[in-house]
């Protein structure tokens, strides 16, 4: 068994044992729900219904009702697919990545973010279908072959390769998501006495039995899937980043995007896996098992990240003024002392200012400086899609058609909508499935739970009268035959 240096924190806390660890995880979903649950489901549902109300709205009276016009002719919808799109990155980074990279903090997060990943880009997919306006041709942006004579997909468009970068993401993502979660709905199975729940977990564990042969294969499964989930973490963000970059609008047409996005992704996914889990934890009762090891860790790559963010907008300075294109240096200075300065020094502060003071242990090992911050990080996440997006197109090369952009109703509503649509996905996750990889967590118990790392496990009755060590590991061998 691995051992783990005695200096380092502990990741489960308490006196647990593998029982205890069970009923922790399971309590919540064979419970009834509590009060709080509804309240907060009910508000999101209503949010979310509001925001579907918007987009068949929308579908059927046409995208005029956005506040677009002649010269900013992509504002909100592609901003908000970029910021959900980029939300959805923490999962796969924190379940694919840190597995190949054997980091056991993950065990407690994985897969609540790798949920959270995939009901962000549920909300990041509704954009380009709504922003077609005519949903029900979206189908013509798959090559199929089709009746209509010449009618095809250009494979030179950045935005057909969002198409198969984000299907596939979603696909490798609920994948790996649910095989991970087979071992746990068994366990389940095994403990439900209602017969409805019952035949529903094991309809959705796959007759898993937990037999080495099973388990060995899981392991085989996961290991694949992690080697296939990580090259998409670094391609799916760049291909999104090559809607802009392949352009030749000064402000996007930069090849620094792709890393940029990338980095920015990361950051804002941690950010929301940090919002979402510190409410978790508290609202489940589970302290032990998510706790400020796991948000230093996490902090440390928001910080990380965020440095990189905040190189690449100066880098992206530099570059304006440095390439000696007067257009190119206009837009970025448009973009600090122009109509929409304030939107560039929100993103300024939010994104480059905030990170740095997690460089303090104590304010990244706070509880309620992380949840403060995680927000705003997400906050200037927003901002700076939408500076890219609007600052660099509402002033163009005739100063007649310069422009200012104003949302709708529509715009605020269908935004706010999905942000519903997702905690009602996300609290539905939160009630009937396992929050935490219930048997990933068992894994790491001997290693970094807290009573055996202090040698302080209960030990079995059978054990203590019979003289053995605390492990339940005879220390010399009493039995020779």
């Amino acid at each position: 068994m691995h051992k783990e240096a005695a200096i380092r924190e502990p990741l489960i806390l308490g006196h647990k044992t593998y029982h205890e660890i069970t009923e922790d995880v399971c309590k919540p979903i064979e419970d009834k729900a509590p009060r709080m649950w509804y309240i907060l489901f009910g508000i999101a549902l209503v949010i979310g219904l509001y925001g579907v109300g918007c987009i068949f709205y929308l579908l059927g009276t046409g995208i005029g009702v956005w506040g677009l016009n002649k010269t900013i002719g992509w504002a909100w919808d592609i901003t908000n697919f970029v910021w959900w799109v980029g939300i959805g990155h923490a999962g796969t980074l924190i379940s694919a990545v840190l597995l190949l990279f054997r980091q056991k903090w993950r065990m407690a997060i994985n897969r609540s973010a790798e949920a959270m990943t995939i009901f962000a880009v549920f909300m990041a997919g509704l954009f380009p279908l709504i922003h077609m306006g005519r949903l029900w041709v979206g189908y013509w942006t798959l090559p199929l072959p089709n009746h209509f004579g010449s009618l095809w997909v250009n494979f030179n468009s950045p935005l057909l390769w969002d198409v198969f970068a984000i299907s596939t993401y979603l696909s490798v993502s609920l994948v790996f998501w649910y095989i991970g979660l087979i071992p746990d709905f068994a366990t389940i199975r095994d403990r439900v006495k209602k017969p409805i729940p019952k035949k529903m977990y094991s309809i959705l564990s796959f007759g898993w039995s937990g037999r080495a042969k099973h388990w060995n294969r899981f392991e085989l499964v996961s290991l694949v899937l992690a080697g296939v989930a990580t090259p998409l973490v670094f391609s799916v963000h760049s291909i999104v980043s090559f809607d802009f970059a392949t352009s030749v609008i000064p402000g996007w047409h930069t090849t620094i995007f792709p890393p940029y996005f990338v980095a920015g992704a990361v950051f804002s996914g941690f950010a929301m896996v940090q919002t979402l889990l510190l409410v978790m934890r508290k609202a489940m009762k589970l302290e032990a098992y998510i706790h400020t090891r796991h948000v230093e860790y996490m902090n440390i790559v928001i910080m990380v990240t965020g440095s990189i963010v905040g190189t690449a907008y100066i880098t992206e300075l530099f570059i304006s003024w440095y390439s000696g294109v007067e257009y190119e240096a206009y837009a970025f200075f448009n973009r600090a002392t122009g109509p929409y300065w304030w939107a560039y020094w929100s993103m300024m502060t939010c994104n480059v200012v905030s990170p740095q003071l997690m460089w303090f242990k104590k304010l990244r090992r706070s509880l309620l400086f992380t949840f403060v911050i995680s927000i705003v990080v997400n906050i200037g996440m927003w901002f700076e899609r939408y500076v890219i997006i609007v600052t660099s197109i509402h002033r163009d090369y005739l100063p007649s058609s310069w422009s200012m952009h104003y949302p709708s109703h529509i715009d605020l509503g269908v935004y706010i909508g999905t942000i519903g649509l997702f905690f009602v996905f996300f609290l539905l996750f939160a009630r009937f499935f396992p929050v935490l990889a219930l048997n990933e967590l068992k894994t790491i118990l001997k290693s970094s739970g807290e009573s055996y790392k202090n040698d302080t496990a209960p030990v079995h009755p059978y054990f203590a009268k019979n003289g053995h060590g605390s492990h339940g590991h005879d220390d010399h061998d009493t039995h020779n035959h």
